[in-house]
């Protein structure tokens, strides 16, 4: 086996492969703080998909022919290099359009074994994507839907939160890995481990939290975790389950057609196993090969360093912010992913938004599709800020100088 060499984490050179970073918005040097919602690709990730088109272009697993035959395997090998990255097996990785078709996947594929005895728990602080499916699934069965309980801040209490699982007993557990929203992280290992004591199914949303913690799936001990490509320096439009390759072949198919199928007739139809069970039609072939290139970029340098770059970024911006009068800060600042939700005093966050986009500052406005957790806190939306590695203290001076600036217009 082929061992790649670490890189040394060096921001100035990383800045540089990022090309749209590399830009001015309304006259300003872009600061892009908006992360949590699409990450920025790299070069090469923009080039392996513009190769597949003007050279390898071929559909998968169909063709004789050499140009399909080489995409077949480069196809594949995406997904080999998939699970070696979250420590799965590699027919346990589905690919999907992203982490919301992901999450319908599973709700629909338990149809069949949830019925009105049943409850399923969710919780406060996740996606709307983690949350409607489930109500969805709940209305189409019967089952019942807990919300499992949320400290006033956005946090869990985790004794609280076991005994509420061991009270309710859940045939399935749906949580975050870390909020979109506040950026918080979950103490999943202790909950995860609770819903295991009580026969539970445990759904991971890690849209979020791919990129930023790299969890070993097998060590976290999740039966489903589910991603966003787009959220990890790669293509749009694509995305992936992890899924318990027991569990996956006891789902009922999301879709059906071509590719899935392992007989058809015209009365009947038997389907193969997983993966290729769920995955209908023809893929988004270039975008896995653009994810594997975002994955081969994250993988050349050393995780750790990649924490300590975004840690250090955020706690600087976190203090800068802190220091400005009228700000509220909702973000948990010593468990986050890297984070920062805010308001400025009883100002609406989309005129602060427009403001800052006129200083080339890229941030989110609104309620974050967690419409649930606002209503818990409060709020009818808020800021948010999200790093990456790929910012720097520059980026930070240059946002607070412009919120700075945007407050003084406001008052």
């Amino acid at each position: 086996m082929k061992l790649m060499t670490v890189l040394e984490f060096d921001i100035n050179k990383i800045r540089r492969d990022f090309p749209t970073l590399n830009q001015t918005i309304n006259g300003c040097p872009l600061v892009y703080l908006d992360s949590g919602a699409t990450t920025q690709k790299p070069q090469s990730v923009i080039d392996t998909t513009a190769d597949f088109y003007t050279h390898k272009n071929a559909n998968v697993h169909r063709g004789r022919h050499s140009l399909s035959e080489n995409a077949t395997v480069l196809y594949e090998n995406v997904r080999n290099q998939t699970a070696d990255y979250f420590g799965v097996k590699n027919n346990e990785i589905v690919w999907t359009k992203g982490a919301t078709e992901a999450i319908n996947l599973v709700a629909n594929g338990l149809k069949s074994q949830i019925s009105e005895n049943d409850t399923i728990v969710i919780t406060p602080l996740d996606h709307h994507a983690n949350i409607v499916p489930w109500q969805v699934l709940t209305q189409q069965t019967g089952a019942r839907l807990a919300v499992m309980p949320l400290n006033s801040d956005g946090t869990f209490n985790i004794p609280l939160c076991c005994g509420f699982i061991e009270k309710n007993k859940p045939k399935l557990v749906a949580i975050t890995q870390a909020s979109n929203t506040l950026g918080n992280i979950t103490n999943l290992n202790a909950l995860i481990t609770c819903a295991k004591a009580m026969g539970s199914v445990v759904l991971v949303d890690g849209a979020q939290g791919s990129m930023h913690l790299r969890p070993d799936l097998k060590t976290l001990n999740c039966d489903f975790y589910v991603f966003s490509a787009h959220k990890m320096l790669g293509p749009t439009g694509l995305g992936g389950l992890y899924g318990r390759y027991e569990l996956l072949n006891t789902l009922l198919p999301y879709q059906t057609g071509g590719e899935m199928i392992q007989t058809v007739t015209l009365t009947h139809s038997t389907y193969r196993d997983a993966p290729a069970k769920f995955e209908s039609g023809t893929p988004n072939i270039a975008g896995v090969l653009g994810f594997g290139a975002a994955l081969s970029y994250l993988t050349q340098f050393n995780h750790d360093q990649i924490l300590k770059h975004e840690q250090n970024i955020f706690n600087y911006a976190a203090s800068k912010l802190s220091n400005i009068e009228g700000i509220t800060l909702y973000s948990d600042l010593n468990n986050n992913i890297g984070t920062l939700c805010f308001n400025y005093k009883d100002e609406h966050p989309y005129d602060l938004a427009t403001l800052l986009d006129g200083y080339g500052v890229a941030v989110r406005a609104g309620h974050h599709c967690t419409q649930p957790l606002m209503a818990h806190l409060g709020l009818s939306g808020t800021l948010r800020a999200s790093f990456a590695f790929y910012n720097n203290h520059d980026d930070v001076d240059q946002f607070i100088k412009a919120l700075r600036e945007s407050i003084a217009l406001l008052d």
